[in-house]
């Protein structure tokens, strides 16, 4: 008989903090999911472009979801736990109390969400100043970073918020605080979101020129003057309270953070392609890209040396791979987009009770539906006479400009079912064009890219996928692990346990590849056409906002 003992299997926690809900995630050392849940959070929408949360809610969120996945495991096995979140600001007081960043006055929401828009006047007058450290968001800071957002609250809450604020977070550094009680801020978040640079750090003349040197005043102590890497343990791991919370052992390692779409690029983009016949296979990691889409979608692509891209966040040293430059793209709204477009047409009703009737979601439904009326057409083909231009919450890249406005061209009088799929179709592939938009502006800039590789829940639709795999012309890879953003939060736990030398040995190891689709070739001419009267919708629009302001 063989006597040798099995070794036992090594797990890891990922969190993940979305716009609308927290997930958690078990997974083991070959970066397979073991468990996983998820509790939505909430969401206020005081004033339009306003939206807050609550870092209470996403705590208890945070410890509801990883009780459940860790429940039943020896914790013994569990070795480490990473967090990924949305770039959102968090604010508490000097107790490290939740202070109000509204004119209300309630302290429970103290965070203002990433897509928060309430800074517009005050970005544009960041934009202005034309400082150095602007050239590494693509010469254009995005109302969605922090230092608007700062701005804002010294100017709008000076004496309820500001004066009384001992620390600003971004998420993801929050709930590695919350974790470990220690105040070390993410590499990735700073220097994608806070303007700080990999190698001179905090950029005094820049926050003494936008009006907020009371930050350098005290030494950064209330944005960070510690800064971690990705994967480095923080601290001595979980302290006795969060493990009580979390239903984890006290000390089990606490991995420094990622913003959420970084974390779902770690998940997917080092994978081990070999034998899929891929035009990256043989190539190094620079010759791929990790599109990340969810509520919004982020294009993250890495090199070996900066590549500055006009309109592209970045070049970002180490933010998300070591010791490679990130470039990320973005657009604000996608998965959200076409939820507005969908449940705002006439016909919705209709849609949600024959979805129901036939036991399939309304996204599902629609496919099936726009497969019967396609005829002997290609599906992609039925919107010929139909064209949008999805910038309805503004374009982040690469043409930087919040004030761009969505557009429909061809519209009917019908209001059916068909005519919902159609508009349905035609949302879905104008998100495609903008991503071609993205890759073909970083071409143009240097990077060399040939494969995108997809992950987060737009993901999960065959008909999005098919037609960013058509319009970009290039093969689309799914990770065989859906949650790709838990995996990545994984990966990082998984690096500060020590069980792996470095971030991209476990990127290998437990990055894994599902399916590849491949776009159709045959389909190119179309899809030329469409992309050159996408390009035209703006101009269009620019043209008739300069007569209007004429």
């Amino acid at each position: 008989m063989d006597s040798t003992k099995q070794t036992p299997v090594k797990y890891y926690v990922g969190i993940d903090v979305g716009s609308a809900s927290v997930r958690a995630a078990l997974v083991d050392e070959l970066g397979t999911v073991v468990a996983h849940a998820d509790q939505p959070i909430q969401i206020w929408e005081p004033r339009p472009d306003h939206y807050e949360q609550s870092s209470a809610d996403i705590w208890a969120a945070c410890c509801s979801v990883t009780k459940k996945v860790v429940s039943g495991v020896d914790a013994s096995q569990i070795r480490g736990v990473g967090f990924d979140a949305t770039c959102s600001l968090v604010v508490v007081d000097k107790q490290f109390q939740p202070l109000a960043v509204n004119c209300e006055g309630q302290n429970c929401r103290n965070i203002i969400m990433w897509m928060d828009h309430r800074a517009v006047s005050q970005v544009d007058r960041i934009n202005a100043t034309q400082h150095r450290v602007l050239s590494y968001v693509g010469g254009v800071m995005s109302v969605e970073m922090q230092p608007p957002k700062l701005l804002w609250i010294k100017e709008n809450l000076q004496e309820s918020c500001w004066e009384k604020a001992g620390y600003f977070f971004d998420l993801p550094d929050f709930l590695s605080w919350k974790a470990t009680g220690v105040t070390a801020r993410s590499l990735c978040t700073v220097v994608c979101k806070w303007t700080y640079t990999s190698d001179g750090g905090w950029d005094d003349s820049f926050w003494e020129t936008v009006g907020l040197e009371d930050l350098v005043k005290d030494k950064y102590e209330k944005i960070g003057n510690h800064v971690l890497s990705p994967g480095e343990s923080v601290g001595k791991g979980l302290t006795p309270e969060a493990a009580k919370d979390l239903g984890l052992p006290e000390g089990i390692a606490v991995a420094a953070s990622l913003i959420d779409a970084h974390a779902g690029g770690l998940g997917v983009i080092g994978a081990d392609v070999k034998g899929h016949n891929l035009p990256c296979e043989n190539q190094p990691i620079t010759s791929r890209v990790a599109m990340i889409c969810g509520t919004s979608s982020c294009h993250m692509g890495v090199s070996e040396t900066p590549i500055f891209v006009p309109g592209v966040w970045g070049p970002y040293f180490s933010a998300m791979v070591p010791g490679l430059w990130l470039s990320e793209g973005g657009q604000s709204a996608t998965g959200k987009l076409i939820d507005h477009v969908v449940r705002g047409h006439v016909a919705f009703p209709e849609l949600q009770s024959k979805a129901a009737a036939s036991a399939h979601s309304i996204y599902t439904y629609l496919n099936s539906h726009l497969d019967l009326i396609k005829k002997s057409l290609p599906v992609g083909f039925l919107t010929v006479d139909l064209h949008v231009w999805p910038d309805f919450h503004g374009n982040r890249s690469p043409l930087t400009d919040l004030t761009l406005k969505g557009m429909v061209v061809g519209l009917t009088l019908s209001r059916g079912l068909d005519e919902l799929a159609l508009i349905y179709l035609a949302t879905i592939q104008a998100i495609a064009l903008g991503t071609r938009h993205i890759l073909e502006t970083m071409q143009a800039a240097g990077h060399h890219i040939n494969t995108l590789f997809l992950c987060g829940g737009l993901s999960k639709n065959p008909l999005f996928v098919q037609m960013h795999a058509d319009i970009t012309g290039k093969p689309v890879v799914l990770s065989k692990e859906v949650e790709s953003v838990l995996v990545g939060a994984a990966i990082l736990g998984a690096c500060a346990s020590g069980d792996f030398a470095s971030i991209q040995e476990a990127m290998a190891k437990m990055g894994k590849i599902g399916r590849v689709v491949q776009p159709n070739h045959e389909h190119k001419r179309f899809y030329d056409k469409k992309y050159e009267v996408f390009l035209k919708l703006v101009e269009h629009q620019r043209e008739y906002r300069s007569i209007m302001n004429s």
